[in-house]
């Protein structure tokens, strides 16, 4: 991980905003934090975005998961740990697949079958830590990234993946937004159902392959459920709820990243915090606005019993 400037490893938070955002900006190591986690908020929204409306959250974490063999397997073979996140990943990604495309399979199975991939994932992790007959040096950071400690290499990767998950990802939108949202209406109109499921899940494996080498496999996982989950609670129109994903994911990244540069906690924390604070004031909202609704209509029912004639039956 990149070491702070000596100068910057105290910055003080004032109350002049344009004098704290030029302390963000003034290293190095920062605009690439920035840089980074803004790619990260909009590969994982958009396709976050996705999996949350095909209630595939459980299938997202498993696959984040996939991580810790992935590292475990690039270490043992003496191969860059970018190389077995990938492999795991798509490895991950088809086991998934295969399973959701089995006909005639109950959501409960599907969820135990999830369930025993990811637990066969992490026993593959242990034995390859086993075999590799040390521990992983960077095993903090595979949980919980190195946000701060981000190259250059590592940022014009994330854009390059997240430029080719975006692109395949819109050449599937309405194709996928029809099976996502009535999958059986979707194959009787000829949509290759079982084929979109695995090319989806192989785009979220691809994204999460990318991002958890950055944001660690819990931090992941917070990015790709809860701004999409905020954003579907407040609206059910697919235009405006992508476009209000990627500007939640934006602000949980800047939020906790300019909060983290303040503080001697770690940016993880403050990400993954105010990602849950922003999903539960989204809930909040939506939860509201369905109460006045209800308000307004049982006042409107009322007014119009008033209204009527006397004798006149309801």
């Amino acid at each position: 991980m990149k070491v702070m400037p000596a100068d910057a490893a105290h910055p003080m938070l004032t109350w002049d905003v344009a004098h704290d955002v030029s302390q963000l900006l003034e290293y190095h190591f920062m605009l690439n934090a920035l840089l980074a986690g803004s790619v990260v908020a909009v590969m994982a929204g958009l396709v976050g975005w996705a999996m949350v409306l095909r209630r595939e959250a459980f299938a997202g974490h498993t696959l984040s998961m996939m991580a810790f063999p992935g590292a475990s397997a690039a270490a043992l073979a003496g191969v860059p740990a970018a190389l077995g996140y990938f492999l795991l990943c798509a490895a991950g990604a088809a086991a998934l697949g295969a399973l959701s495309s089995a006909r005639r399979i109950s959501w409960s199975d599907q969820s135990a079958g999830i369930g025993a991939v990811q637990a066969l994932a992490l026993a593959a992790g242990f034995l390859f830590v086993s075999l590799y007959g040390g521990v992983l040096g960077d095993l903090e950071n595979l949980l919980f990234g190195s946000l701060l400690g981000v190259s250059d290499g590592q940022v014009l990767l994330l854009v390059t993946v997240a430029a080719a998950t975006i692109a395949a990802l819109a050449a599937l939108g309405r194709p996928l937004l029809f099976a996502s949202v009535d999958a059986d209406v979707a194959a009787a109109r000829g949509v290759p159902v079982r084929a979109l499921s695995l090319a989806f899940l192989l785009l979220l494996g691809l994204a999460v392959a990318a991002t958890s080498q950055i944001t660690g496999v819990l931090l992941v996982f917070a990015l790709l459920v809860a701004p999409a989950a905020g954003a579907q609670a407040l609206t059910a129109r697919p235009l405006a709820s992508l476009a209000l994903t990627v500007a939640l994911g934006l602000l949980v990244v800047w939020l906790g990243l300019g909060i983290a540069y303040f503080s001697v906690y770690p940016a993880g924390f403050f990400v993954a915090t105010v990602a849950f604070a922003i999903y539960l004031l989204c809930r909040l909202l939506a939860q509201g606005r369905g109460l006045l609704r209800r308000r307004g209509r049982a006042q409107g029912e009322g007014e119009d019993a008033s209204a009527q004639p006397a004798g006149v039956i309801a």
